[in-house]
Formats: structure tokens, sequence, C-alpha cells
């Protein structure tokens, strides 16, 4: 997740000549903050309001489309990925052809283990929510047991039965990564970990993945000391087998105590392992974290590829303990200054450059006012200022301050600009995608944007925006959404395409109120946003009236095949059936991040497609890469044609009105020659 700044990858590829060349290979100098308003972010062009400020992409006209299309474009690839190379498991880091966007691993980098699935739980249990998805459950569950089975700490360590946090690039088995050392662990990491651990326990009901936890937190209970100045309570890099850190890439001190005290605090709401030892240790080190880092300012030591430094500060620590408080006032009873304070240093420290784009703020990850992390303006970074925009969005959603919601819209917007595979972007260093940062971390915080201000999710759906709990079941009908947590005590935020006429916790009906004092629920009608208070019951039940049926989508990377192959027979299986030499596999392009259709023949006026067995086709996302303004003619023997003029340029989410089932679907074409089609939506009733 981590990249050392410019200039430094070959020294810290030799670790032992890492602090030598931090010193000798400084950037030139930078601005704290630089206003850099350019014409293209990841090489898309930008979108800007009459008064000059950032839209979304690719559909400025729509948050909603724009937003959900930055996570879920991630996960589709992810999918995909899943069902083909598997890079994610073995690699951080990649690259992809150009011209077949065809992923290649970097063998040099440390492979981020623990990051990944820690952000990749946080990501996916929030997703199934939302599109009720049981394939994010069978991702996640695979890639958090290929963990436990090959990358734990041998029983007898000191540290024993815990995640190491890295492992050499390409390697079967984790371990750690060689150019740092050999056999060791991260304690922050075992408790990012172990709390991923836990979640994923909530979402299925393995105890596995529980057990999994409790060895973390009683690693972190044995091995920890009460810490000042120069010690944290667990350093920050340390030999797994006898726990010492002499010093060199091991270091004696981390900020990062924030994610062991969230899985000391979680395992104690459940009454789950020691929770007498947790409390004690929870307790002194929320002592030592006020202190020093909180009082201090001195966020330095998280990322796992770097050698510590206590003059390299980041903002992910800071950043991620505000987020963790705005969600839990109780647990810091000065939580509204706290959060404040560190948005304020994090946009405003001169450790690291950040720029100004058509009013969004952009934050990189790390520095310490010499060098920093990671690339020219507009190039990177994404996920860190997702994250930068989500503790501003859920400030203003715990203080009502609409400064930080519009600060957050427009660096979320820039964030848009990254979803898919941006060909025209360039990474950190050549070579150097990272699957933590573009397919966790990020979509994770942009996941944050609905759950905070619900009125920027779309508005054509139904969807679970965000819990108290963790959503166990889910299921989307018609004018319905079905769904249980975890917890029998919790709150959820919604945002449907539908009136509820019928609110039901355990079958028992809850009232329409004005707020959520007592249990019900809230509904405004001008936004769709509904708010849910359940005590005691888990299985929530929404019926009403006036939403669409859901659809099925297919996105042609499931898994996707080679660009320019024409298609022929069903893809995917079970689904369509596409006429042989009409439709092509086409690369991401123009306002698509991912593999899209296009026509075999860019003069073709006419094509056609059939259903495997009759269905109800809702419509598509068209986008017009041609010159000339176009028209898609959609016929079917069942159904009224529909006609759709597409501009040079527009993107269109065509929705056809259709409510009858058909066979075949034909396309009649004028200046068909650059249109590029994706997310088919169809249904079978």
């Amino acid at each position: 997740m981590a990249r050392i700044w410019n200039g430094l990858l070959a020294a810290v590829l030799l670790a032992a000549a890492a602090t030598t060349a931090l010193a000798q290979a400084q950037q030139p100098p930078f601005k704290p903050v630089t206003t850099i308003d350019a014409q293209s972010i990841a090489g898309r062009p930008v979108q800007l309001d009459a008064g000059g400020k950032l839209l979304p992409w690719p559909m400025a006209t729509s948050t909603g489309y724009s937003y959900e299309g930055y996570f879920e474009s991630q996960w589709t690839i992810l999918w995909d990925q899943y069902n083909r190379q598997r890079l994610h498991y073995y690699y951080c880091c990649f690259d992809f052809d150009r011209t077949t966007f065809e992923m290649m691993p970097d063998p040099h980098w440390a492979n981020s283990t623990g990051y990944l699935r820690a952000m990749m739980v946080g990501f996916l249990e929030r997703l199934y929510a939302y599109n009720g998805d049981a394939r994010t459950i069978e991702f996640l569950q695979s890639f958090v047991d290929y963990e436990l089975n090959h990358g734990l700490t041998p029983e007898g360590y000191a540290w024993s039965q815990v995640p190491y946090a890295s492992a050499n690039p390409g390697a079967e088995r984790y371990s750690g990564w060689s150019n740092l050392g050999e056999d060791y662990v991260e304690p922050h990491v075992v408790g990012e970990d172990g709390f991923g651990y836990l979640r994923l326990y909530e979402l299925t009901g393995n105890t596995k993945y529980l057990r999994a936890a409790i060895r973390c937190a009683d690693a972190l209970v044995k091995n920890w000391t009460p810490g000042d100045e120069a010690h944290s309570p667990w350093p920050v890099r340390l030999y797994a087998r006898d726990g010492k850190a002499p010093g060199g890439a091991m270091g004696p001190y981390s900020a990062n105590v924030v994610e062991p005290i969230m899985l000391f605090d979680e395992l104690m709401r459940l009454g789950q392992g020691n929770v007498t030892e947790y409390g004690r240790v929870r307790s002194a080190v929320w002592e030592w974290f006020k202190k020093y880092p909180l009082a201090k300012n001195v966020w330095v030591g998280y990322f796992e590829d770097t050698v510590p430094s206590m003059g390299n500060m980041n903002q992910v620590i800071p950043l991620e303990f505000a987020r963790y408080v705005l969600l839990h006032p109780d647990k810091d009873p000065d939580w509204k200054e706290h959060a404040r304070g560190v948005i304020e240093w994090v946009k405003t420290t001169p450790k690291w450059a950040k720029y100004i784009v058509h009013g969004a703020t952009i934050t990189n990850e790390q520095g310490n006012g010499v060098n920093f992390c990671c690339n020219e303006p507009n190039q990177c970074c994404d996920d860190h200022t997702a994250r930068l925009a989500a503790v501003e969005a859920l400030y203003y959603a715990k203080t009502g301050d609409v400064a930080y919601r519009d600060a957050a819209y427009r660096s979320f917007n820039w964030v848009t600009y990254f979803q898919g595979l941006p060909g025209g972007a360039h990474s950190p260093f050549a070579g150097q995608w990272w699957f933590t940062d573009e397919f966790a971390d990020g979509p994770r915080r942009m996941m944050d944007s609905f759950y905070a201000v619900p009125e920027w999710a779309p508005e054509d759906a139904s969807h679970i925006l965000g819990s108290t709990s963790v959503v166990t079941k889910v299921k989307y009908m018609q004018s319905a959404v079905t769904y249980s947590t975890f917890d029998a005590n919790a709150e959820e935020v919604l945002r449907v395409d539908f009136k509820p006429e019928f609110v039901t916790a355990g079958g028992k009906a809850l009232a329409e109120r004005k707020d959520l004092d007592a249990p019900g629920y809230t509904f405004d009608e001008k936004t769709h946003v509904l708010r849910i208070r359940h005590d005691g019951e888990r299985d929530l039940d929404v019926q009403g009236a006036g939403g669409a049926a859901p659809s099925q989508i297919v996105t042609f990377d499931d898994p996707h095949q080679a660009a320019g192959t024409i298609l022929a027979g069903q893809y995917p299986s079970g689904a369509m059936d596409w006429a042989p030499g009409e439709w092509q596999i086409h690369v991401p392009a123009g306002a698509f991040g991912t593999f899209n259709l296009a026509l075999a023949d860019g003069k073709a006026e006419h094509a056609h497609f059939r259903f495997d067995s009759p269905r109800v086709l809702d419509g598509f996302d068209v986008y017009n890469n041609g010159k000339d303004d176009a028209t898609v003619t959609l016929r079917c023997p069942e159904l009224r044609e529909v006609s759709y003029t597409v501009k040079a340029g527009e993107l269109k989410h065509v929705r056809t009105g259709w409510v009858d089932r058909s066979s075949v679907v034909s396309f009649d074409f004028q200046h068909g020659d650059g249109l590029l089609f994706d997310n088919f939506a169809w249904r079978i009733e």
C-alpha cells in the first residue's frame, strides 16, 4: 500500500542503504498546498460546473452513478481476477498493458498481505449490504482463508499464530519482505487484520475467524509495554520469534494503536476472549495515544515497506483515528475537537504536498517535509484522498457543518476519475499500481460517502448504505428490502426507490417517527432516505409501493475475454447468447474503466442478441466514442421499439421501460462506429 517517495525506489530495494538514500535523494522544494487546476485527472478530461468546480466522472450530472461506478468497477476487476490470475494473492503491485489492458505483476515490491485483507474486509462487508451480491462473501472468505493457511507465524513464537504484514513478491507463503528482514510482524497490522477477522466472523458466523481474532488480541496483550515518548506500546516492526526490535528496518515507535484498540473494543463488546486483560491494556494504550501521538501530532510508523523514521509523517493514522471516533463518539468525549483537529492537520501539514484541483483538496500519503510520497499531481493517491473525504463527510454527518460536506464532495469527485483501469494515468513508480490502494482502501472509503450523505446515493434503486452492525443477509425485491444484522440493536441508513408502507423488526411493526430516539423509522419523501432503529430484533422487512424490480447486470468482466474477442454464443454462461460475428470485447476506453462491448464491424447498421430464456431488458450504458451523434433503436418481436440519440462524447444510462419478457433484442444504428456498451441490465419478471 505504501510507497517510498520519488527517487528512493532503488535505495529501498537495498534496505541497508535506505536511510542514507533518504537524506541524499531529495525532491525539489514544494509548498504544503498548491493550486493545480489540471485539464485531466488520471488521463481523463475534467468535468466542471458553471463555477469551475470539479464534477464527478464519468457522469457529471449523476453523483450516485459516478460514486457507485468507482467501487463497483473495482469489485468487477477483483472478481475477474479471482476467476483468472489471482494476482492479488501473490503481489501487491501490478502494471497493465495499455493496448490489451491485461495486468502484469510487479516482481520486485513487497506484497502487502495483512493490509490488503483487512482493507478488503472493510470494503466487501459493506458492498454485500449495498448490492446483495453473494459473490462478495465467496471472494472474501477465500481471500482471508488463504492468509490463515499460508500467512501465520508458527506456534511457540512470542507472536504466535498471527498474520505476517507482508511477503516477498510472488511468494505463496507469507513471512515478511526479505528486503526489510526475515520472519517479522507488525503489531498494528496484527490489530488491523484481527479486527478484519472479527468482522468476517460477524458476517458469516464462522467461528474460525473469531478464534483468529482472539489470537491476535492475545498476542497484543502478551507483548505490550507501557511506552513513552520514544517507544510505543508495540514496536512498528519486530521479529516474530522473540519479539525483539533491534533497529534498522525494525523500529520502536508506531502511532498506529487505534486498530488494536478497535479489536479490543469489539471483543469486549461481544464478551469474547480475555476481556479483563483486553480492557486493562486498552485503557493504558489509549492514555499513551492521547499523551503522545494525539497531543503532539506525531503520526509515524504505518507503512509495511518503509524503514521507520520519526520524521516521516503520514495521514492514514490520524484520519483512521478520526473516522473511528466519529463512528463511535462514546469512545472519546472530545471526539469533535479531536476529529476536526486531525482533519485540519492533514490538510495543512508541511510534511507532504497537497493540491487544490478545481476546488478539490488532494492529499498525498506521507512525507518528512523534504521528500514525500507519491507522485505528480493527478496521477495517484485516490485512496488517501478518499480517506480524507470520508472523514470530512462523516464529520458533517455528526455535526451538520456543511463546509465539510462540500469539501468532501469535491475530493470524492476527484477520486472518481481513478475508477477501473485509467490508461492515461501514471503509476507512482514504473510498473506499480496497488491492489491495496485501488481495489480495497479507496473503495471502502468511497462507500463512506453514501453512509454519511445518503442523498448522494443512486436514486433509481434501493440500497443499504450503512449500519451500526454487520449486515449478514440482504435481499432486494421490487418495492421491498429484507435483511438481517449481526446485532439485535442497530441502526441502518437506506436510500430506496419506493415509498415504505410497512416496516417490521422480528415480525413486529415499527412506527414511523420524527427521530430515532426510540425504535422505529424515519422517511424523507423528498430524498427517499430511510433510517431504521431496531432494538432486540435482527430480522428487518421493508415493504412499500412504487419501486422498480432489481436487475441482473452483465459487465463483460465475468471474467473478461481478451480484447478483440468476437463473441459467439453464450457469454457469460446462462445469460445472453451473442450473434456470431456481430459483437466484440473492447478494452477500457471513453467513459468505461473496465472491459465493455463494441460492434465487431463499426460500420454495421444492425446487430442483435438472444436471451437463453425470455427476459426483460431493462437497459444498458452506452458511450459514444465517435465524432458524430449516433442513434440506437431497439426492437424485439414482443415489445414496442425505442430509440435513443447519443451525442458525440456522451455517456447515456439507458432504461427501456419495457415490462414484458422477450427472447431476441435487435439493435439498429446510425453512426454506430464509435459506440461502446456496458452494464446490460435484465430481469426475469
